[in-house]
């Protein structure tokens, strides 16, 4: 940390999850940093009724800073470009991970299959996803078990509720994204199945100078997966980001 000045980074989770998937980046970042729960995750109270991408968002913006380097992963990537596109000056920079972008019909119906799932048969949708997320890394067991723990851990209405915002969000947000005027990086793995290199090279596409990066070899969870190689990324972005340089 250099002082009072320095911009810190908030990031914001994906669905089912909470802040302390976080951590790793964190330790790795080496700046100022604070990592928030998503309405109906981790500290925060279920969701007992259906919510939209606005009110998620007007939510977070109650507890982040004043004005921060936004990240988000997967759900917490969509939340931060509403954010990003609505209040543009507590956004200094926004890094997008792991973000869907303009599904496809097939993309939009296998990510429907997916909410009728989780609403059917949870145990089973936690599976899926660990499945999804970690299949053929190096991601220790035990990493992935207390993932699989957060999982289960979950409300299962709320997730479902929180799920129907990733489900859809990407309809609400994207004939926005053209309008987002900060520095923006769009990072995913190059074996992401759900938020695939394709997906983050429309999201780069969209908006306005953004740039699009694709790690070899990474699935879903980047974060945990190599956590070092997106703080590096994140770092190097806000380093080179006209902001950072005052």
């Amino acid at each position: 940390m250099t002082g009072t000045q320095e911009t810190p980074v908030a990031l914001l989770h994906g669905v089912g999850l909470d802040a302390t998937m976080w951590a790793p980046v964190q330790d790795a970042l080496g700046r100022e940093s604070i990592a928030i729960d998503l309405p109906g995750h981790g500290q925060q109270p279920p969701l007992s009724e259906p919510v939209t991408l606005q009110e998620m968002a007007d939510d977070v913006l109650t507890r982040l800073p004043e004005r921060s380097h936004l990240v988000g992963f997967s759900l917490g990537a969509l939340v931060a470009q509403y954010i990003a596109r609505f209040h543009p000056g507590r956004v200094k920079t926004l890094t997008c991970v792991s973000s869907v972008c303009q599904r496809t019909e097939a993309e939009r119906n296998a990510v429907s299959a997916r909410l009728a799932s989780a609403e059917t048969d949870f145990p089973a949708t936690v599976e899926a996803s660990i499945n999804r997320w970690y299949s053929g890394t190096a991601v220790p067991q035990s990493v992935v078990d207390a993932t699989r723990r957060t999982l289960e851990a979950n409300d299962v209405q709320s997730f479902v509720h929180a799920y129907r915002v990733f489900a859809f969000g990407d309809r609400v947000i994207g004939n926005e994204l053209s309008r987002i005027e900060m520095p923006v990086l769009a990072i995913t793995g190059e074996h992401d199945p759900g938020s695939t290199p394709e997906m983050t090279r429309r999201l780069a596409a969209a908006i306005p100078g953004a740039r699009a990066v694709v790690v070899p070899g990474a699935r879903h969870m980047l974060p945990v997966q190599d956590a070092d190689v997106l703080a590096r990324a994140i770092n190097e972005f806000i380093k080179d980001s006209e902001g950072e340089r005052a």
